[in-house]
């Protein structure tokens, strides 16, 4: 498949479905077994749900998905490109205020929502709002006003006959596909608005990274929110591959769900690999005696062979032992078919890397922004490098500034932000993406090395704007003054400076106003607080009061 010809994302699924046996199971949920959409359904539903979306939307009209990740989100994606819309995808672990926000900053004619959990979080917003034509809800909600709220089983179980010849679309690489929102320096998230052409190329990029790693059809367990710009942009990939996918129940049975599903690839953020490597780790720990020699075995010469070092004759002999008794075991409690872990959204610690490598684990890091579609470089299978990640995939231009920074150019490069040319202009300079990151080269291999934005990626890959948690915390009458830190780490802490009249309050008291600031900010903005005084260093810039108190804030983890 020549991707780099094809005009825009719908293309790509009308000429993979063509290719296909129209039977041939393509979506599954492994949380409700009925849900199985073969090729033909998944097509049939795309024309049904987008003629309906048709009668509300113009072209450009925006529409929010407030979804976890099932079959019927790709099928919206696809029905709202086909009714010549834009994605907007939002996170459910949002609170109101967020949903207002982002309601508010998009105008969104359609409002997608998984059930009742997600619709109540909308429920005051809706009638504030007199640009939402219509709700329509994928698990059935009682007692809702059927004239504004619609059911999508409803659509897909229709009798409507629809046309099943492949339209003609008027739709160009350069026009936008979605909005994805991701968190600005000041506060206030940015609508990152990606092409067409940025997604296809970040698939072509993909592929042949794939072709690398598995001949015959992959099959894909999904689990990192569909909202996140790296699964956006993989439900594309899948369909670019001809991939069996299945959507994952939970993060807490990702287990179970990978031996229910059997997968060869499987992409994820660095949190989901730290997690395995304490895991397997601790089981590690207990061996004793030969047990304990072969696991120490196993290790040292997969970190041997990760780094390309020469195997002696008796250690060959070893390493087929190991890998028979060890890694194949390993392999097998992940499914037994895994090919290869893909690991993006943060940065992978070198230590996890090399271990799960080491045990039969194959873990590529990769490197990109919401803002590149997302994919800018990634780890080859043939050459894993894990202190890097990876040489910039096909169609990227990828230099280092004399300062240091990353840029970044090539048709993956996001349109800009939607309604906010100010914060564009910052970043978008001459066709180059400036990311914030430093980096280096080594051998076309990118290496991250330090961060020059204050944005806080979490190990789930998650972006927080610090800013905004602070201002926040200075809402209160209590705190003066507030530093948020967090960048890779599993939760975010605070440096305070309590008002010079409350600076007697007791520990308890304070925590119990931190708790009521929490109650209006999202699980992964919320923060655990450090009382101490700040100096006026705070006026400095944050990456040098972060080096001041770098020790108090390593003791908070």
């Amino acid at each position: 498949m020549e991707i780099d010809k094809i005009n825009n994302l719908l293309e790509l699924f009308f000429i993979q479905y063509k290719k296909q046996d129209k039977n041939n199971i393509f979506l599954n949920s492994l949380k409700d077994q009925s849900k199985k959409y073969s090729w033909e359904d998944t097509f049939t539903n795309v024309l049904k749900l987008s003629n309906e979306i048709s009668k509300y939307i113009n072209k450009g009209d925006r529409c929010l998905i407030i979804s976890e990740n099932r079959p019927e989100w790709l099928i919206t994606d696809l029905s709202i490109m086909m009714a010549y819309g834009i994605t907007v995808p939002a996170y459910t672990t949002y609170t109101e205020r967020d949903y207002e926000y982002i309601i508010e900053d998009c105008n969104p004619s359609l409002i997608f929502v998984s059930d009742l959990i997600q619709y109540e979080k909308i429920r005051n917003i809706i009638p504030k709002k007199d640009f939402i034509k219509k709700v329509i809800i994928f698990d059935p909600i009682k007692n809702l006003d059927k004239n504004f709220n619609l059911e999508i089983n409803e659509i897909f179980n229709s009798n409507e006959v629809v046309n099943k010849d492949i339209p003609s679309l008027k739709i160009t690489r350069k026009d936008p596909a979605c909005i994805i929102y991701t968190s600005g320096t000041q506060g206030n998230p940015k609508g990152v608005i990606l092409s067409h052409g940025g997604i296809l190329n970040n698939c072509e990029g993909s592929c042949e990274l794939l072709k690398t790693i598995i001949s015959k059809q992959p099959r894909f367990l999904t689990w990192l929110p569909l909202s996140h710009s790296y699964e956006h942009t993989v439900q594309f990939v899948q369909i670019a591959v001809a991939a069996k996918v299945f959507y994952a129940e939970s993060i807490e049975k990702l287990i179970k769900n990978m031996n229910d599903s059997k997968p060869h690839v499987m992409t994820a953020v660095p949190r989901f690999y730290q997690n395995l490597y304490q895991k397997i780790n601790a089981n590690f720990s207990k061996a004793k005696g030969f047990k304990k020699i072969i696991i120490d075995k196993t290790l040292k010469l997969g970190k041997k062979k990760l780094l390309k070092n020469k195997l002696s004759l008796i250690e060959i002999m070893i390493d087929f032992f190991v890998e028979k008794i060890v890694r194949n075991k390993i392999k097998k409690q992940f499914g037994g078919n895994l090919r290869s872990f893909i690991s993006g959204g943060g940065a992978l610690d070198k230590e996890v890397g090399i271990f799960l490598n080491a045990i039969g684990l194959p873990t590529l890091q990769g490197y990109g922004l919401t803002e590149t579609s997302p994919v800018v470089s990634c780890n080859l299978i043939s050459d894993i490098r894990v202190e890097t990640v990876g040489p910039p995939f096909k169609g990227n231009i990828v230099k280092i500034a004399a300062d240091g920074e990353i840029l970044v150019k090539g048709e993956n490069v996001m349109l800009g932000y939607w309604n906010n040319i100010e914060e564009t202009n910052k970043v978008l300079k001459d066709g180059w993406l400036y990311t914030g990151d430093i980096g280096e080269f080594d051998n076309n291999f990118l290496k991250i090395t330090d961060r020059k934005k204050d944005i806080i990626i979490t190990p789930g890959g998650d972006n927080i704007s610090p800013v905004k948690v602070e201002n926040d915390l200075i809402k209160s009458n209590f705190i003066e003054q507030a530093l948020v830190y967090g960048d890779n780490k599993p939760y975010l802490v605070a440096l305070i400076v309590l008002s010079d009249e409350y600076k007697y309050l007791e520990k308890d008291e304070i925590k119990k106003e931190i708790n009521n600031i929490n109650k209006n900010l999202s699980n992964i903005e919320k923060s655990s607080i450090d009382n101490r005084m700040l100096t006026p260093t705070l006026k400095l810039k944050r990456y040098k009061i972060i080096q001041k108190y770098k020790n108090e804030f390593q003791k908070l983890y």
